[in-house]
């Protein structure tokens, strides 16, 4: 594995995305463990456009417009979703205030299927694998399925940890952002731009 896989991927999964914005909106409202649920979540959003891209079904998004567009406008969609969410009603962005409450299982799954939702509908990801990974895979390899999925894991843990990172810094500072509901209400808003922005960068996105 190459110093320029990791180099490469690590500055990728750096880079602010809708899922980053998810897990540091999730860390400051409802804490440390449902940021990590929220940077599960997101990690396993990932597993679709590997195994798409690694089937070869990722090419039927990059050669039919149709598709393509398609895809990219339910991702639209829901991101302008999450982002009158923010604003109109508690739904992901809630405060929660009761820590392990009975309440936590169901949370957990809410936050995990949202967050998989977020990185499922973005087309750019199947984009991403199927022209970032091959880079990396020499043409004369004769285990080149093993190793695509060697680098796809590599990435898939650099996310989760990243993500997780975010996350626990966010938490981190919750208790200084949940007792100030002006801050609180800045935040909200803040967030709600954030994904009304990325839906845009998406819409303007290109095969």
């Amino acid at each position: 594995m190459s110093v320029e896989f990791l180099i490469t991927a690590f500055i990728i999964v750096v880079s602010p995305g809708t899922g980053a914005v998810y897990t540091v909106a999730t860390g400051l409202t409802r804490g440390l463990r449902m940021s990590v649920v929220a940077a599960f979540g997101c990690t396993l959003g990932i597993v679709p456009h590997m195994a798409a891209a690694i089937a070869g079904l990722a090419a039927i998004l990059h050669t039919s417009a149709l598709a393509f567009e398609s895809f990219k406008w339910a991702g639209v969609a829901y991101l302008l979703f999450l982002a009158w969410q923010t604003l109109r009603e508690r739904g992901a962005m809630q405060i929660d205030t009761e820590g392990e409450s009975t309440k936590g299982d169901r949370s957990a799954a809410h936050v995990t299927g949202t967050a998989i939702l977020i990185n499922f509908l973005n087309p750019k990801l199947s984009m991403f694998f199927l022209a970032f990974l091959p880079q990396f895979v020499p043409t004369t390899s004769t285990d080149s399925l093993p190793l695509m999925l060697r680098l796809s894991a590599v990435f898939m843990i650099m996310t989760f940890v990243v993500f997780v990172i975010y996350g626990a810094f966010a938490a981190a500072v919750r208790d200084h952002v949940v007792t100030r509901p002006k801050v609180m209400a800045w935040m909200r808003r803040t967030f709600a731009v954030a994904f009304v922005g990325l839906g845009v960068q998406l819409a303007l996105a290109d095969r």
